[in-house]
């Protein structure tokens, strides 16, 4: 059974989401979080046996790749560039996405 505690360590998925974020947007800010451990009673989490624990993130990030772009276009980008994690289990983000001049105004 996956715990907040469990979570903390950086799993495969957590660290190819920061890799491959990293090299698209060169982002000013990262963080992310796996918030997995909360979800591990949904239905399709039980089904997997509790999942791989790495099934859904919070991600924010402030990159100058944003500026020019709105929130689903933004959004788009990294649910694109997470295609392959998405395809092997990955089953939500929680995004927050800015521009360095909004994450300032904030």
């Amino acid at each position: 059974m996956a715990t907040k505690d469990a979570a903390t360590k950086a799993g495969p998925v957590e660290t190819s989401i920061r890799e491959k974020l990293t090299t698209l947007l060169q982002p000013a800010e990262l963080t992310i979080t796996n918030d997995s451990w909360q979800h591990r009673h949904h239905a399709a989490m039980r089904a997997q046996g509790g999942g791989s624990g790495e099934t859904h993130f919070s991600v924010q990030v402030v990159s100058d790749a944003f500026r020019g772009k709105n929130t689903l276009q933004r959004h788009r980008m990294i649910h694109s560039a997470l295609s392959d994690e998405f395809a092997q289990g990955l089953h939500a983000l929680s995004l927050k996405t800015k521009t360095p001049e909004e994450a300032r105004s904030a």
